[in-house]
């Protein structure tokens, strides 16, 4: 009996918790962020081009369905975000080759970035993603709560340099650069 009351207690105090923090984001109307690193062992310049296949996304990021590249600047997007499915079309807005990809979604979900590629070393490179994101149901109100989105970002991060390193090299490259505008 008294397991259950603290059980009861527990779920109660994080019901009240989770509430709260779901009505101060709410209020606040504010963005959710996501930074994360990761170190591949590759040249900068294999794991930038890697990076700019966008079509392969797929293979490393478990909730994406679809990239599909519609022009040097314009991708469209279909992935599972709090288990429903959603498409979106994003604009890249900076390309610096080797450097940094930068993006905005300009339809549906509601999210902006980038990811930079930092040289370490001839053979290794610290890749850093940053993405801010507008949770709009409740459900990734909830997920948002619990870091779901930030874990996910970490999961994906090292699915790449695992499908980058097995590989050894990238399947293909952009070298274009995109201005800010």
């Amino acid at each position: 009996m008294p397991n259950r009351l603290v059980t009861a207690a527990a779920i109660a105090v994080g019901g009240v918790l989770l509430s709260k923090q779901l009505k101060k984001m709410r209020d606040s109307g504010m963005k959710s962020t996501v930074e994360e690193s990761i170190e591949v062992n590759v040249p900068v310049s294999t794991a930038y081009n890697q990076w700019t296949q966008f079509q392969d996304f797929p293979r490393f990021m478990d909730s994406v369905h679809e990239v599909r590249q519609l022009d040097d600047k314009h991708l469209h997007w279909r992935a599972d975000v709090a288990g429903k499915e959603k498409e979106w079309d994003a604009e890249i807005t900076e390309q610096i080759p080797d450097k940094r990809i930068a993006w905005h979604s300009t339809s549906g979900t509601s999210n902006a970035g980038v990811v930079t590629f930092h040289k370490i070393s001839d053979a290794k490179t610290r890749i850093m993603l940053q993405m801010d994101y507008d949770p709009e149901s409740v459900a990734e109100h909830i997920g948002d709560a619990f870091g779901v989105v930030k874990m996910q970002a970490k999961g994906n991060l090292k699915r790449f340099k695992e499908m980058l390193e097995s590989r050894g090299k990238e399947t293909g490259a952009w070298r274009g650069t995109v201005t800010e505008h």
